[in-house]
């Protein structure tokens, strides 16, 4: 393979790592909280619709990153408030938070657009780091990027910060260890795990609005095609570690886009088979690190204030 082909299947793979580590760092956040969101593709669809969606109208970027955002993080306000406080069971919640993004980013597309598939007419530009951008294969790579990209890695240290070095992070892990012993130490289990999920949207809601209006620059109904799931299998094959789970994230985010760079210098392989490359990945990982990765306790069990 030459140099170029590296470097443009590199460059690619860490922008389509972009909603993927987003998502699964927000995940990571929600099942240290003690909280499974199977939601999380819902939450993707639903921002990515809805950052497209005012981007288109306002022309603006950045007003297409923040509703998206705000969306995600409304969609795991739902998600607290339905299993948080209410106790619905977690699993329920998740699938019926995406089952409903679904649908409703499927036929509000419609409804505005009809048969169009419009495009946004403005690109994010990729800014160059002085000298590391000159360096052979990765520089081009890493250092060339967009804006969000290197947003999305400060995010990861960020939220390795959090997580290990603050009272929240302590209080996190503690409502998803034991919630009896946090509750009994004085932690509000609840608002943190409301925290939690919250945050975690917002991630996640952060990383459906890249994948419309930073990357792709549309909008197709279904079009996060299972990479909400393929997050949830990332933060927990990362343990749940931020800095494991940015390397997840590119893992799988060079192949999904290695089925476009096969394609590009003539390997004669069908898509559909190179489109598989991700998932059966997700699974060989799962199935080689099975019995080895150590849930959180209470891991999707609710918690209600008081109990014993």
């Amino acid at each position: 393979m030459s140099a170029v082909f590296l470097t443009a299947l590199l460059s690619a793979g860490l922008i389509a790592a972009v909603p993927l580590l987003l998502a699964a760092l927000g995940e990571t956040f929600a099942e240290r909280a003690g909280l499974l969101n199977l939601g999380l593709e819902g939450m993707l669809l639903g921002s990515a619709f809805a950052g497209f969606y005012v981007a288109f109208n306002t022309q603006s970027m950045v007003a297409g990153l923040v509703a998206g955002t705000a969306t995600g993080l409304l969609l795991g306000l739902l998600f607290g408030f339905l299993a948080v406080s209410l106790g619905v069971d977690q699993v329920i919640v998740g699938l019926g938070i995406t089952l409903v993004a679904e649908g409703a980013t499927g036929y509000l597309f419609r409804d505005f657009y009809g048969q169009r598939f419009p495009t946004l007419g403005f690109s994010a530009a990729k800014v160059a780091i002085p000298w590391l951008s000159d360096l052979p294969i990765v520089g081009p790579a890493l250092f060339n990027q967009q804006p969000l990209v290197y947003l999305a890695w400060l995010l990861v240290v960020g939220c390795a910060f959090l997580l290990s070095r603050t009272r929240f992070g302590l209080e996190v892990r503690a409502a998803g260890e034991s919630p009896l012993a946090a509750d009994a130490a004085g932690v509000n289990v609840a608002r943190t795990r409301y925290l939690a999920i919250m945050l975690g949207g917002g991630l996640a809601g952060l990383g459906g609005a890249f994948l419309s209006v930073g990357d792709l620059n549309f909008f197709v109904p279904g079009m996060t095609v299972g990479q909400g799931f393929i997050a949830i299998a990332i933060a927990m094959l990362g343990k749940w570690r931020p800095y494991r789970v940015f390397l997840g994230a590119v893992l799988f985010g060079t192949l999904r886009s290695l089925s476009t760079g096969l394609q590009i210098i003539g390997v004669d392989l069908r898509p559909e088979f190179v489109l598989m490359l991700p998932y059966v990945g997700i699974i060989v990982a799962l199935i080689v690190l099975a019995g080895r990765t150590q849930l959180p306790a209470a891991l999707g069990l609710p918690y209600e204030r008081g109990q014993r």
